[in-house]
């Protein structure tokens, strides 16, 4: 009770200091308060409702603003140092960028409740080609998800929770939404890294001793932005090719769950710097750096 009085206190030294002019030692001060973690943001917000300076507001928001971006990207600093394996996580991390406020409980739902629907209707007598007819069924038709092409570079995109509230999305967000819960039902369905494009690939696999996938070769690849359309190796070589690339193997393996965060960072960018908010492109770009560095 004690150090909580005392973080108080000095809290409370500190926003008697908004106001001073000297901007070296006003960075001092913001220095100290970004020190006492996100738990002084609602203290912070308090400041903001009960000010009537500009410059104090102004000030506390910005201070906001910093200590949630510092919060997120001390996470992915711990997602990447923990070996990039839960990529759902990730996904929540970087829906919290957009929403501090998110609820991850609410994401876990919603995401539970396709499952199950799903599952439901789900036996071990489906071929390959009936699992996804069916898991398409229920995840196009009954849920109503389907590609973003009116807003195709929005931000909003991006970001899981918005796809799940809104049903609409990007290729990479509508792909990985729909591999982590084919996953989740033990269907080999992962995502591939093309160029310009993000598609999936439902595999012919084994499980290792481990339990971990063990991938041998694609059956077929699906595009989750056109309400799972499915495509031979040989139409994903043509498409590849149309786009101008020469039909790389790495274009049609599974790549990483760091391959996918990185290209959603890079598709903020792209989106961020289309609308002009070069603040966000440059925090979201210190996100990136972290995966440069990454082992």
């Amino acid at each position: 009770m004690k150090e909580k009085e005392s973080d108080i206190r000095e809290f409370q030294a500190l926003m008697s200091l908004l106001d001073e002019p000297d901007q070296a030692v006003f960075a001092e001060i913001s220095k100290k308060i970004n020190s006492l973690g996100p738990q002084i943001i609602p203290f912070l917000e308090n400041e903001w409702e009960n000010s009537y300076d500009i410059m104090i507001r102004e000030r506390v928001r910005a201070l906001i603003r910093e200590i949630q971006f510092n919060t997120i990207y001390e996470d992915f600093k711990v997602w990447i140092e923990d070996g990039c394996n839960d990529l759902l996580s990730a996904c929540m991390i970087l829906s919290r960028y957009q929403n501090p406020e998110l609820s991850e409980d609410k994401i876990h739902r919603d995401i539970s409740r396709i499952r199950k629907d799903i599952w439901l209707e789900m036996n071990d007598q489906l071929t390959a080609l009936e699992q996804i007819n069916l898991f398409n069924h229920i995840f196009y038709e009954v849920h109503g998800f389907s590609g973003n092409s009116q807003q195709y570079h929005a931000p909003s995109n991006s970001f899981l929770s918005q796809v799940l509230d809104t049903r609409k999305g990007n290729p990479l967000s509508l792909g990985v939404l729909y591999m982590l819960i084919a996953q989740s039902l033990d269907m080999p369905i992962f995502g591939v890294n093309m160029p310009e494009h993000f598609i999936l690939v439902y595999t012919d696999t084994r499980i290792d001793a481990e339990h971990e996938w063990g991938i041998q070769e694609g059956l077929f690849y699906i595009n989750a932005f056109s309400k799972g359309t499915l495509y031979s190796k040989q139409e994903v070589v043509q498409f590849i090719q149309h786009l101008g690339y020469d039909p790389k193997p790495m274009y049609f393996k599974p790549c990483s769950n760091e391959d996918i965060v990185r290209r959603m960072l890079n598709n903020l960018i792209v989106a961020y710097s289309r609308e002009g908010e070069d603040y966000r492109v440059h925090e979201v770009r210190t996100l990136q750096s972290l995966f440069s560095v990454s082992p």
